[in-house]
């Protein structure tokens, strides 16, 4: 996609919000989006090969969709957290290490994509973001469920293909967490204590390829009540 071509992209987005300029290559941003009007509702700029994202993006206060999955993206700037219109935010498959505090500001968000990066540490400024409905932090180096995890208000949350060794409880009082995905982690089958098979509203529980097997998490105490709400819901889909 030539410059002439990237000018009628950003023309048309000024009408329609929706700017889209993927599998470009790209390393640089577009220039003319650094004093871009605030209109855009969608950017798109996923499959290129930045590998930062530049301080003016701070500027598109309107923006509720950003993808940019599929870059080279190391580390999110902490402006992010002016977009507070953003719903959702789609960084997965790219190289990113840090996450900013000031992520805790989006408020809106609803789905979350950090999947297939570098991320170390569990990302707590998203617990309390009350709207957050999908958060997917799979096939990273995560090694610690922390407690902050118990105000994290996602139905889904995906952690497999990480590293990690603990989980805390505070998973069971997670207040809408219906499916959570744990699958070739570094658990062992303690790790799934009373509470967490009794207590929580959790009905999918996928632990597969961890350090245990499944008659080892069957017998655990609770697993009969976490049966019960599974097979409930399972009821209900058909």
């Amino acid at each position: 996609m030539g410059n002439k071509q990237i000018k009628q992209h950003l023309e048309t987005a000024q009408k329609t919000g929706i700017l889209k300029i993927s599998l470009q290559r790209l390393q640089d941003f577009p220039p003319q989006l650094k004093a871009y009007p605030n209109v855009l509702k969608t950017l798109d700029l996923s499959q290129n090969r930045f590998e930062r994202i530049p301080e003016e993006i701070g500027r598109l206060t309107l923006l509720k969709h950003l993808n940019m999955s599929g870059n080279q993206i190391v580390e999110l700037p902490q402006v992010l957290g002016e977009l507070m219109k953003l719903e959702v935010m789609l960084m997965n498959d790219n190289m990113i290490a840090k996450i900013p505090d000031s992520l805790s500001n989006c408020t809106n968000l609803k789905t979350v994509n950090l999947s297939h990066n570098q991320i170390r540490e569990f990302p707590t400024m998203l617990c309390g973001l009350k709207h957050l409905d999908i958060l997917d932090l799979s096939r990273n180096k995560i090694t610690s469920i922390p407690n902050e995890i118990a105000t994290l208000h996602v139905t889904e949350l995906n952690l497999n293909q990480n590293q990690i060794s603990n989980l805390s409880e505070g998973v069971a009082a997670c207040p809408k967490l219906k499916t959570l995905r744990l699958e070739e982690n570094c658990l062992q089958v303690t790790a799934f204590t009373p509470r967490i098979l009794k207590d929580s509203k959790i009905t999918i529980l996928a632990v597969d390829g961890n350090l245990f097997n499944s008659k080892q998490f069957s017998d655990l105490e609770g697993y009969d009540v976490y049966m019960e709400r599974y097979t409930a819901v399972k009821k209900k889909m058909f």
